[in-house]
């Protein structure tokens, strides 16, 4: 009998979330990938590092998920709510920030393990359930 595979992976959209309480803060990340959630505590960050964050947890979760050899055919379409992410990412804006570039830096070397990933900014309301992750992860949080 042949088990259903997780999801289509000829196009796989995932949703990611990245926030802290304080600029920096304790931050946290949410990612939604087909069905399966994931928030996770990430330490002390700023928001914009908490999105990229999440970004690289999401394609490195994808790739485990699906295998290498998969992703390399897979067409991934990362849905967040930070237009400045997306639009850095989509190579619009600078990274101005020290502390992102390094971050770009390991979201660029991911994509090599994928065959195409597309940035798409999304309302807040469209994103829900990652940021419900997120906060969800934070409040448990002392």
């Amino acid at each position: 009998m042949k088990t259903k595979p997780l999801f289509d992976i000829s196009k796989i959209i995932i949703y990611t979330d990245g926030g802290a309480r304080g600029n920096p803060g304790p931050a946290a990340i949410g990612v939604v990938v087909a069905d399966r959630e994931y928030g996770e505590y990430i330490g002390e960050k700023t928001n914009n590092q908490a999105e990229y964050e999440a970004v690289i947890f999401a394609l490195k979760k994808v790739k485990q998920l699906i295998g290498k050899v998969k992703a390399k055919k897979a067409e991934i379409e990362v849905r967040m709510d930070s237009e400045l992410i997306v639009k850095q990412l989509n190579g619009e804006y600078k990274i101005k920030e020290p502390e992102l570039q390094p971050l770009f830096v390991k979201v660029w070397n991911l994509r090599m393990d994928f065959g195409k990933i597309n940035f798409v900014h999304i309302s807040r309301e469209q994103n829900r359930r990652s940021d419900r992750l997120v906060n969800s992860v934070l409040d448990k949080r002392p």
